[in-house]
């Protein structure tokens, strides 16, 4: 998990915290002017990166390395 701060980028840090806050990924698409499906493709991405099986499970890990 240490690897997984040095491996996000700005964007996914960006929509990991909008994620944290709350929000659903319509709503994050919104914000940042980009599809539906891309905010999907990167919430993919950021589960896979913290080898989490669920959204609730990624934010603990993201809390737990002071990433949120």
């Amino acid at each position: 998990m240490n690897n997984t701060k040095r491996t996000l980028t700005e964007r996914e840090l960006e929509i990991l915290r909008l994620v944290a806050h709350g929000l659903t990924s319509p709503e994050i698409a919104d914000r940042l002017s980009l599809s539906p499906e891309t905010i999907k493709w990167y919430r993919k991405r950021l589960l896979s990166k913290f080898e989490a099986d669920n959204t609730a499970e990624m934010i603990k890990l993201a809390i737990e390395n002071k990433l949120i």
